[in-house]
């Protein structure tokens, strides 16, 4: 979902960037291959989305060499990747301030939650990435 929130946001609010970044997405103990769950599909299309094409993978070395900048969801996962991919580092950030819980196997509302608190940290994110600031 957050790819997607991300693609949606770069092609809506700043068109100017779209040439700019590879926006891919992997997880550390991602099922390579499995579907978008009901309830991601769901938060999704409220917002004009559609994740029924999306598959999860897991990361790997090659995504992470070529990555410029890896965001993270949590602290967690920032940590797992360091642990599988120290080289990583300084290239390893969480999109938000705070951690954006996984809501894997929850209910609608906890899918909308983090859809929700996923679109406003891309925004600020980007934003930030726009006006050359770090952070």
């Amino acid at each position: 979902m957050a790819e997607a929130i991300m693609r949606k946001v770069i092609e809506s609010e700043f068109p100017e960037m779209a040439g700019e970044f590879l926006v891919e997405s992997a997880g550390v103990s991602a099922i390579d291959g499995m579907a978008a769950s009901d309830n991601a599909l769901a938060a999704a299309a409220e917002i004009g989305l559609d994740l029924s094409a999306h598959r999860a993978r897991l990361l790997t070395e090659e995504l992470v060499s070529d990555a410029d900048i890896i965001l993270a969801m949590e602290g967690k996962h920032m940590a797992g990747i360091l642990a599988l991919y120290p080289r990583a580092a300084g290239r390893v950030h969480t999109l938000a301030d705070v951690d954006i819980a996984d809501p894997f196997g929850s209910p609608l509302q906890e899918y909308m939650r983090a859809r929700d608190e996923i679109e406003a940290a891309v925004r600020r994110s980007l934003s930030l990435i726009n006006r050359g600031g770090t952070g």
